[in-house]
C-alpha cells in the first residue's frame, strides 16, 4: 500500500469516528506513521483530503458492485434486484467506516455550500441507483417486474435499504433483523402478478 493510500485509508477511519471538525491532520499523522508534511504533500488542505476519500468511496463500491454483477448469475431481473439489496447489506457490513462516513453530517453540510461536494455525493447515490435501476429495466424486459417508473421505484427501495443500513451504521437495529421483510415488501412492490403464476 502507498503513503497516499495508507492516508487515505486512516483518514477515511478517522473522519468517520470523529468527523471533519473533530479529526485532525496531527492525530492522523500519529495514527498513520506519516509525517504531516507528507499528508499536505498529498493533499493540500482537510478538505482536499476529504474529496479524495468520497472519490474513493465511489471507486470502490462501484468496483465491488461490478465485480458482484459480473461474478452472479441471476435469474431474472426481480432476482438481479434482490441480489443488489443483499449486496448492498453485505457491503455495508464490509466497508463500514466508509457507510459510517457517508452517513455523518458532514459531507451534506459542505455539499449545501460546496458544489464539488455536492457532486461528489450525487455521483456516489446516482451509481448505486443505476445498480438498482438496471435490475429494475431488466425485470421489466423478462416480465418479472411490473412497469413501474424505474428510476423513481430503483430510488424508494434504495432508500429503504440505505435507512436499514443507517440504522445498522448507528447500531440502533440490526438491518439483517429485517431482511425477509425488506424483500418481501420490495416484491409485493415490484413484482409482475404473471411471473407469481
Amino acid at each position: 500500500m502507498s503513503r497516499k493510500e495508507v492516508i487515505l485509508d486512516g483518514a477515511a477511519w478517522l473522519f468517520s469516528e470523529r468527523g471533519f471538525r473533530d479529526a485532525s491532520m496531527a492525530e492522523l499523522a500519529r495514527m498513520t506513521g506519516v509525517a504531516q508534511g507528507t499528508i499536505f504533500y498529498h493533499f493540500k488542505n482537510k478538505e482536499e483530503l476529504f474529496l479524495a476519500i468520497l472519490e474513493n468511496i465511489k471507486e470502490e463500491i462501484i468496483r465491488a458492485f461490478d465485480r458482484h454483477i459480473r461474478d452472479h448469475e441471476f435469474k431474472n431481473g426481480l432476482d438481479m434486484l434482490e441480489g443488489a439489496i443483499s449486496f448492498y447489506l453485505h457491503l455495508a457490513g464490509t466497508m463500514e467506516d466508509r457507510f459510517l462516513l457517508l452517513h455523518r453530517h458532514d459531507a451534506y453540510s459542505f455539499a449545501r455550500v460546496n458544489p464539488t461536494y455536492r457532486e461528489q455525493l450525487e455521483a456516489i447515490y446516482e451509481r448505486l441507483l443505476d445498480f438498482f435501476e438496471r435490475a429494475i429495466r431488466l425485470g421489466q424486459e423478462d416480465g418479472s417486474i411490473r412497469e413501474v417508473a424505474a428510476r423513481k421505484a430503483a430510488l424508494i427501495i434504495f432508500n429503504m435499504v440505505d435507512g436499514l443500513v443507517r440504522l445498522e451504521t448507528y447500531g440502533l437495529y440490526s438491518a439483517g433483523a429485517l431482511y425477509n421483510e425488506l424483500i418481501d415488501a420490495c416484491r409485493r412492490m415490484l413484482q409482475n402478478e404473471r411471473s407469481q403464476e
